[in-house]
């Protein structure tokens, strides 16, 4: 087991060392400052989940439990400001909480990143009182999307128009498609506030899309003016998710999150320091980035437990072969234990691309534009690419579960449907896909004679070095053929150039988020000492490598960075490092660091799993007792 969370510190030799090194390089340098409060909060109550038998919470019940799990999580906190001040700790809280609590992570997410964030980002004179937010008085939430509006969110119809008269703002929606179409805003969990996106109006004039502070709702009703109806149950989410409007609602002018994007002075004038319409726009919402991360971090979370558990459950469910011999572990079985090893090697990846992207987004926040926004368009690659990979991963350990994983005292199909909320939530996955390869494009174009040198045929497959620059090679590949068919199209059409170049677009940006999960596998490996655990993290970078290596193959082959015979070879040697994780999958479970209270609350993660389903009243108990007394002569 790993111990750099216990006060003894780090072990000294064996698997714990190993796994607290791997840990180590998961988790980041200081992993007990970061991580430990997040998951010491999940072992305690009320975050432990509710035992079987059934019946199990109504979603309105989930739904409250999720809002006293956040009361609670607040009073934990030595200052609710925290989270939302502190990029690290708000990645943190998702990778820990979206384990135990999807619908929790959610209104957490939203009171702390999008709402409480947002407010203190722009709120640098510090003259708003924040003490209803910061004592959960009053709830966070936050109204960008529209039903007509979403990834085109700089488009919102709802109107704040400035009324000099009054001096301050009415918001009015003015048709269906300008409802907001967003979650936590009814009255459930107690008062709420939100902070909605508006066309700002001053004088007739549209100065693009602002935030402005609305009070929504009461303990039990929605204010005068303001109109909340439930939408229709979303896929395996409790939180409610509702239709807002704004019937000619009127706020202070201090309800308007200004900074350079602008504001409304005491004379009633809208001044700007942003040009456009559209900077405006994202300068206002700069909250939605940190969101992404955190969306990556949910996802990341999730994945390692739901893999830990179908590891742990496929080596205490034993099976029967076809001939007369005793009962084998499931994942002693190749068809078992090798998705699971490849799940592994991909889980390891999306755990170090998150840490990188934390990295590079913190550093590139007091550099130059430039720097933040390449760091941006990081964050965005990596959004989507671990999201997608972890549901693969979950979708994946649960059917190695089989029909146990569909219950849902066993946790994973929470997991499953709160995946699918990560890849929509904060931009969907090919909205923001799109706009990196735009990026990417660009980028290539500008420098076309840069890039990796020619990977030479006759390369050794298990070389990293080889490996990594056939993954160079990919993503050149494909940004080139995109380029390449957006050429034969007239620049007087965008649209056109775009759909004619979209398809290798994309998956040139898929091929880099491969090559910037490789080297941060790389710079993980640079920082362990040689011995046990570099030797696993090699195989787990090798085996991720080489998967991707092979369904390039052809293109590889073609472009003269393979041979015929190390395609050939692909299989073999995929296999060799497939046997080589499999050997090896509880330890690496280990490294994850998941508490014993976490694990103990999914019945199949226990060897005694049937324990769960035990019945006190059946015949195997009850038998005995039925059995007439002996004869007493």
């Amino acid at each position: 087991m790993t111990t750099i969370f216990d006060s003894n510190g780090p072990s000294g030799a064996g698997t714990g060392r190993v796994a607290d090194l791997l840990a180590t390089a998961l988790l980041g340098p200081d992993a007990r400052r970061e991580h430990g409060f997040w998951r010491r909060l999940v072992t305690t109550e009320p975050f432990r989940r509710p035992l079987w038998p059934p019946p199990g919470p109504t979603p309105d019940e989930r739904l409250a439990l999720a809002h006293a799990r956040l009361r609670a999580l607040n009073s934990a906190l030595d200052s609710a400001a925290r989270p939302a001040s502190d990029p690290r700790a708000l990645a943190a809280m998702h990778e820990w909480l979206a384990p135990v609590d999807p619908a929790l992570t959610t209104v957490a997410g939203i009171h702390y990143n999008l709402f409480l964030g947002s407010l203190l980002d722009h709120d640098t004179d510090s003259t708003r009182d924040l003490s209803d937010f910061l004592r959960l008085r009053r709830i966070g939430t936050f109204l960008c999307t529209e039903v007509a509006h979403g990834n085109d969110a700089a488009a919102v119809e709802t109107t704040a128009t400035y009324d000099p008269a009054r001096d301050g703002f009415v918001l009015h929606t003015p048709h269906a498609g300008a409802q907001k179409f967003m979650p936590n805003t009814s009255p459930a969990g107690g008062p709420k506030s939100g902070l909605v996106a508006a066309r700002l109006i001053v004088g007739g004039a549209d100065h693009g899309v602002f935030l402005l502070l609305v009070p929504l709702t009461d303990a039990s009703r929605a204010l005068p003016g303001v109109r909340v109806r439930r939408l229709p149950a979303r896929m395996g989410s409790p939180v409610d998710h509702c239709l807002t409007s704004f019937d000619q609602v009127f706020v202070g002018r201090g309800a308007l999150l200004g900074g350079v994007q602008g504001r409304v002075g005491e004379e009633g004038v809208f001044r700007s320091e942003t040009e456009g319409r559209r900077h405006r726009f994202r300068a206002s919402i700069g909250r939605v980035t940190a969101g992404r991360i955190c969306m990556s971090a949910s996802a990341v979370g999730s994945a390692r437990a739901t893999l830990a558990v179908a590891v742990r459950y496929g080596g205490h469910r034993f099976v029967s072969g076809s001939r007369p011999s005793p009962p084998v572990p499931v994942i002693a079985h190749r068809s078992h234990h090798g998705p699971l090893a490849e799940a592994m090697a991909t889980v390891f990846a999306m755990s170090l691309l998150h840490r990188r992207v934390l990295d590079r987004w913190e550093e590139a926040a007091a550099g130059p534009p430039a720097d933040r926004e390449a760091a941006e368009r990081l964050v965005d690659v990596a959004k989507g690419w671990i999201t997608w990979q972890a549901r693969s991963v979950i979708v994946e350990c649960r059917e190695r579960c089989g029909a146990q994983g569909l219950l849902e005292n066993n946790g994973m199909t929470e997991l499953v449907t709160g995946v699918e909320g990560a890849i929509t939530a904060e931009g969907d996955n090919l909205a923001i896909h799109s706009r990196a390869a735009a990026g990417l494009l660009l980028e290539a174009a500008r420098d076309p004679d840069e890039g990796p040198a020619a990977a030479p045929p006759g390369g050794d497959l298990t070389d990293l070095r080889f490996l990594g620059r056939l993954l160079d090679q990919v993503e050149r590949i494909w940004f080139a053929r995109a380029a390449a068919r957006m050429a034969r199209v007239a620049h007087g059409d965008p649209l056109e150039r775009w759909n004619e170049g979209s398809g290798p677009a994309l998956r040139g940006v898929e091929a880099h988020a491969y090559r910037q999960a490789a080297h941060a596998y790389e710079c993980a490996l640079e920082a362990l000492p040689s011995g046990e655990a570099r030797e696993r993290l090699g195989e787990l970078a090798r085996l991720f490598a080489l998967r991707w290596v092979a369904r390039n193959s052809g293109d590889l082959l073609a472009a003269g960075h393979l041979t015929a015979g190390q395609v050939e070879g692909l299989t073999d040697v995929s296999e060799q490092f497939i046997a080589a994780v499999s050997g090896h999958l509880p330890e690496l479970t280990e490294s994850f660091a998941l508490p014993g209270e976490l694990l103990a609350d999914w019945p199949i993660a226990g060897a005694r799993y049937t324990d769960a389903y035990d019945d006190a009243g059946a015949s195997w108990h009850t038998a005995a007792a039925r059995e007439p007394a002996g004869d007493a002569r």
